[in-house]
């Protein structure tokens, strides 16, 4: 018998094959018999807005908030949106509030750096991707990151520095996802 909880480990598997199609109908299922999980509706969200379907997503990501206003990993997913469709005002908010769920976040701290660097604050953007790496000294795309802004900002020494860091750390999938899909439902 197919439970909320397998149904979502498969939905995610499927999502992460590149086949958010296929998963977007088992997490729908799950939904059916888990509607106030939160966890699924992220997963459904991230589903969605894999396949381009913003609107969708965001109405996913906005319930599972509603039912926990706590989900950084909703907030990163809303904020990730907003900033696709460079609503870059609303993706500051999400991810802000990400960090309001959990200051410890590093992915909240890079998506803001990201923010600030696309806007080209990049004295702000090394502030943030550093607080990153300082919570995560291996998250590659916060390293890689802050070797960018500290070479926009001409310091090239931090710059060959990070360069190195990244040598250093063991090879991975090439650079880091931006989120993790949740597992827990």
């Amino acid at each position: 018998m197919q439970t909320a909880s397998s149904l979502n480990d498969s939905g995610i598997a499927l999502t992460e094959a590149n086949r958010p199609c296929d998963a977007i109908e088992l997490f729908r299922k799950a939904l059916s018999m888990e509607p106030e999980n939160p966890l699924l509706w992220l997963n459904l969200g991230i589903a969605q807005q894999r396949m381009g379907e913003y609107e969708l997503a965001v109405a996913s990501f906005e319930n599972a908030l509603c039912l926990d206003c706590g989900l950084g990993d909703a907030w990163l997913s809303l904020g990730l949106i907003h900033y696709e469709t460079e609503d870059f005002d609303l993706s500051e908010q999400c991810y802000r509030s990400a960090l309001e769920s959990d200051g410890s976040n590093p992915k909240a701290w890079n998506n803001l750096g990201a923010l600030a660097f696309s806007q080209g604050n990049y004295r702000e953007a090394r502030e943030r991707f550093e607080q990153a790496v300082i919570l995560d000294p291996h998250y590659r795309d916060a390293i890689l990151n802050l070797r960018d802004a500290c070479a926009e900002l001409g310091d090239k020494r931090a710059a060959a520095e990070f360069d190195r860091a990244l040598a250093a750390l063991v090879p991975a999938r090439e650079l880091s996802p931006s989120r993790k899909m949740s597992r827990k439902a």
